[in-house]
């Protein structure tokens, strides 16, 4: 009887890779772990700030770049969100007529008011601007003026007495030329790191265009949103033509602090500038796409032989 072959047949156990394909049964039939996915901070960085836009009104997102093009008004509710002074003047000046002045001036911190300085350099750094107003001589559908234009992305549009020199010294400027003076106000008042300095800046504006409306200057004023505080109740009430945007801020003092101090419930609109329309506070609320059309007229029928052609038309 022949003896039995006895044969070792052994299966070498490969290790187990990660990330490989040799997977052992205990992995095949555990349940995995579900976790949300956050997204990296790299992956975060690839999505570049500022290309979509909420409408603070009807809540609907846009693209900046759209939003761009429309001027700044939601194409979903109308709503006439915020512009920075480059994106203003390029939307109303003539393309190559304007020529910016004093903007090489520059706030100090008078009073020593702690961080004033660091807070100045941070938004210079984030608007490019040296400060809240951009000032200078162009020209809207062929007529010459001198544009002044508030910008809240910088310390809030608020006045200061570069912001109070500025607006001075354009007045002056338009008075030397004879040409109209238009200001686009966008601020939230005096500012309060210049105390009484920016107070000052009030009466200072205020006695600049009472000289040139005495000199037959023209004064227009539009109000954007907002134009509240010490700014409402000096040069910017006091055009010749007091303009303002739909749905814009008006107002000296605050909601609440009316409301406690008469003790009585104010209106829903109040405020805004339809309600400042109604109630014989504004000349016109003007459409954004409307407002370079709008001014080019009046400074056609203000300018020399102006009433004339206007008559003949």
């Amino acid at each position: 009887m022949a003896c039995p072959i006895i044969v070792d047949v052994r299966v070498k156990k490969k290790p187990f890779k990660k990330g490989g394909s040799h997977l052992s049964i205990k992995n095949i039939f555990s349940k995995k772990k579900k976790y949300a996915s956050v997204p990296s901070e790299q992956a975060s960085q690839d999505v570049p700030e500022g290309i979509m836009t909420k409408c603070p009104q009807c809540k609907k997102i846009m693209l900046t770049k759209e939003l761009d093009k429309n001027l700044r008004v939601c194409m979903n509710c109308g709503r006439h969100l915020q512009m920075n002074a480059k994106q203003r003047i390029e939307s109303l000046v003539d393309e190559g007529t304007f020529e910016e002045f004093n903007g090489h001036l520059i706030s100090a911190n008078p009073l020593g008011f702690p961080g004033y300085e660091e807070k100045l350099e941070k938004d210079r750094e984030k608007t490019s601007l040296n400060e809240a107003i951009v000032t200078g001589k162009g020209e809207i559908e062929g007529q010459s003026a001198v544009i002044a234009v508030m910008d809240a992305t910088f310390r809030m549009g608020s006045m200061g007495s570069v912001v109070g020199e500025k607006i001075t010294l354009a007045i002056e400027k338009a008075k030397a030329d004879k040409v109209p003076f238009i200001i686009f106000t966008a601020s939230g008042g005096a500012r309060m790191q210049e105390g009484i300095l920016s107070l000052m800046q009030m009466a200072k504006t205020s006695s600049a265009l009472k000289l040139f409306s005495e000199d037959q200057g023209l004064i227009i004023s539009v109000m954007t949103n907002p134009t509240t505080g010490g700014v409402s109740a000096s040069f910017a009430s006091l055009g010749d033509y007091n303009f303002a945007e739909p749905g814009a801020l008006i107002g000296f003092a605050g909601r609440r602090i009316i409301e406690q101090t008469i003790r009585e419930d104010l209106p829903e609109d109040f405020q805004t500038a339809e309600f400042l329309m109604k109630h014989g506070q504004l000349d016109a609320v003007i459409h954004r796409a409307e407002m370079k059309e709008t001014l080019g007229r009046i400074l056609a029928l203000h300018s020399t032989g102006g009433e004339r052609e206007w008559l003949e038309n």
